[in-house]
């Protein structure tokens, strides 16, 4: 068997090292020209099922590293007021939050293309793609090549080439909803603007207006100090750079003006109004951030689809179920993905089950727990929501706020609640 996979993000590079120790051919094709390229964002979130997904796929050294790549693990999660005033903390130094791993984009992909610098093919843009009568496909690029394979898996993103052919009708949603955020260099002055507990926690905000915001940074002291690491893996210490990250997002129509579209210095001037009345330190980390680093993201949503005839080609991650950073869940839900489909690949190249049995069979599990994520995702942004409307949402925040007060100082209830967020997290 010969596998082409279009895309070399997380799922698509996760499953092509599968493949490979199977004995598989693989050959990864990326419209990126070069490995580094800035591809948006930077901090990516693993999920304990992520985790578990991802060391099914990649060798154990590899798992290594990415283990030693990921920043120091959050000791809490808390949700705060627009003025910093504490809601909610859920204590993550128990161990029950075991697995979770926070990494820098770019550096989580400097580790999967590790041992696949022969499959993988910078510079490919995917025109189109033709089915053979033996069975086999063909691959198209905007350069003038080609290629063949047994089959074709699209793993490029929202804007998925292979799902505009395959599933002409697949559609994206507009959630109604905005959202930027940029990052900075954890200098000693923006470390003094925060507390500990922000600095050592993933920090939530929850403002009115339906407006909220995310603070996090991401802390490699321990691999700095580590000799082991540096001698061991001496490529990667200059990707250990202590940063604090922030986001926010809202409703468009709640925004003085739409984000979309703007450069980093008109999304900061705007997030200086938009926070205007928040505390001061939030505004002072929003207007300390070099504008280069901010960006807007245009929150979208697949809609979950139908079952379809299954073929030769067939998709993965983000390019067949695209969902908000509500849950977290995009890039563990492509890790699910490429470890699924790269057993049941695995299994049809060993004579188990005919091909396009192997890859129906996939596509029926992928459809059943991918639409839940989307579904479960768009809730926590969607800008419908009555959180987002004129005073009535202002009463929806009391009641919310006042909800999670109540949890904070009832352990049982804030036990309940963690197991809850975490068993979501150990699952997606």
């Amino acid at each position: 068997m010969r596998v082409l996979i279009i895309g070399a993000g997380t799922g698509g590079l996760a499953m092509a090292h599968k493949l490979k120790q199977a004995g598989i051919g693989v050959s990864v094709f990326e419209r990126d020209t070069v490995p580094n390229a800035d591809t948006g964002g930077y901090r990516v979130g693993i999920s304990p099922a992520g985790s578990r997904a991802l060391k099914a796929c990649v060798p154990p050294d590899l798992y290594e590293l990415f283990v030693a790549t990921s920043a120091r693990a959050p000791q809490n999660m808390t949700m705060y007021t627009e003025q910093f005033s504490r809601l909610l903390r859920f204590d993550l130094d128990s161990g029950i939050a075991d697995g979770e791993r926070n990494v820098i984009r770019q550096t989580l992909r400097r580790v999967l293309l590790r041992g696949l610098e022969r499959e993988v093919d910078f510079g490919k843009c995917l025109l189109r793609y033709e089915t053979n009568v033996d069975g086999t496909v063909n691959a198209y690029f905007e350069d003038g090549s080609h290629a063949n394979g047994d089959v074709l898996v699209g793993a490029d993103g929202t804007g998925s080439a292979v799902r505009r052919q395959r599933l002409p009708d697949a559609r994206l949603e507009d959630t109604g909803m905005a959202s930027f955020g940029g990052k900075l260099p954890a200098s000693p002055e923006i470390r003094a603007l925060l507390t500990p507990a922000i600095l050592q926690g993933m920090s939530m905000i929850l403002a009115p207006g339906g407006f909220g915001a995310i603070i996090h940074s991401l802390d490699f002291s321990n691999q700095r100090a580590d000799h082991h690491f540096v001698n061991r893996w001496p490529d990667f210490v200059d990707a250990l750079d202590d940063s604090i990250g922030w986001g926010l997002w809202g409703a468009r129509q709640n925004f003085p003006q739409d984000p979309d579209g703007l450069n980093g210095e008109a999304l900061q001037q705007l997030g200086l109004v938009v926070t205007r009345n928040w505390a001061p330190q939030m505004r002072e980390l929003i207007g300390r951030t070099d504008p280069v680093t901010i960006a807007s993201v245009r929150v979208r949503t697949s809609i979950p689809a139908s079952p379809w005839e299954s073929s030769c080609v067939t998709m993965l991650g983000d390019a067949i179920h695209t969902m908000t950073p509500g849950r977290g869940a995009g890039a563990n839900t492509a890790l699910r993905d490429a470890a699924l489909l790269g057993d049941l690949l695995i299994e049809a190249d060993r004579g188990k089950r005919s091909m396009v049995e192997a890859i129906r069979d996939y596509e029926a599990e992928m459809l059943r727990y991918s639409a839940e994520a989307v579904r479960e995702s768009k809730k926590q942004m969607d800008g419908k929501a009555l959180i987002h409307r004129p005073l009535i949402g202002n009463v929806q925040l009391a009641l919310m706020r006042c909800a999670m007060r109540t949890i904070d100082i009832v352990p049982p209830l804030k036990r309940r609640a963690l197991e809850k967020i975490m068993r979501v997290r150990g699952e997606n």
